[in-house]
């Protein structure tokens, strides 16, 4: 039995492969984009297994598709099986929405319509991608702009039936929690109350931005430091979810490893104190 993740972790990124395998960095885990290792062979794959010798791995997914109308991609499926066989990680997850649509791939990870048909569709699919792959699946909150206006569930409603309907776990982006209570004007702290603690699997930190067309609207960008008010949400998160493992996730702007190391040791000492303190002195 694969044993589960434990302490704090970074998104693997190329510009670190060096620096990671020359120091001592302090990290318990990494999370690497399973896309980029699907296929066997070449300096990619010869890295990756350099780094599952010497840390725990997570796999972390952007092509599953997990809430399309498209059957479910089976080649994708098929190398995604090897790659965890391969790797063994201790978690396996994707994105809960949408990417592919009449056979065309997008590059952005698409809201689902917030209804209990959804929920229905995306259980009967986790179930298929658990039984292709032969490991339980973890799903991510993702950020989004709009709201369909047939949604009949509010999104913490929404995780919490995908979770009960099909057993996945949850990945909580507390950055995405962050983003969507501003465009949606919801109270973040609240959600996190209504979220099935039991599922929460693992929590990704990253940063966002201001719309740059003055829209109001804040930006999933993970390209910048994790801000301040996400930082206390993670430490709400924390006070609810106990010491689940977390991750400084950055997709651009990628920075020098000890910039994201500095993070991950602030990511440390907030959980260290959120534990010490009970919710009920915190409130």
């Amino acid at each position: 039995m694969t044993m589960p993740l434990q302490g704090f972790g970074l998104g693997l990124r190329p510009q670190h492969h060096d620096a990671l395998l020359a120091g001592e960095a302090r990290v318990d885990w990494l999370e690497v984009l399973s896309e980029n290792y699907l296929v066997a062979g070449g300096r990619p794959r010869w890295m990756l297994d350099r780094m599952i010798e010497r840390w725990p791995v997570a796999m972390h997914g952007v092509s599953l598709n997990i809430g399309g109308s498209d059957p479910l991609d089976r080649d994708y499926l098929r190398a995604l099986r090897g790659l965890v066989r391969h790797v063994r990680p201790r978690i396996v997850s994707d994105h809960l929405c949408w990417t592919r649509h009449g056979g065309v791939q997008f590059h952005d990870l698409l809201p689902l319509p917030q209804n209990d048909d959804t929920v229905l569709q995306v259980a009967a699919r986790v179930r298929q991608v658990q039984d292709a792959l032969g490991v339980p699946l973890v799903l991510e909150n993702v950020s989004s702009y709009l709201r369909f206006a047939g949604d009949t569930l509010d999104e913490a409603q929404f995780l919490s039936a995908v979770v009960a309907e099909s057993g996945c776990g949850l990945l909580l982006d507390v950055n995405n929690v962050f983003v969507n209570a501003h465009n949606h004007g919801f109270d973040a702290v609240a959600f996190l109350d209504r979220l099935p603690r039991h599922a929460i699997r693992q929590i990704h930190l990253a940063g966002h931005a201001p719309d740059a067309r003055g829209s109001g609207l804040l930006i999933d960008t993970h390209d910048a430091p994790v801000p301040e008010g996400v930082w206390r949400l993670y430490e709400e998160a924390v006070r609810r979810f106990g010491a689940v493992p977390a991750m400084i996730e950055r997709d651009d702007h990628i920075p020098p490893l000890d910039a994201l190391l500095a993070e991950l040791e602030t990511a440390r000492r907030i959980a260290a104190d959120a534990v010490a303190v009970p919710m009920e002195r915190a409130a």
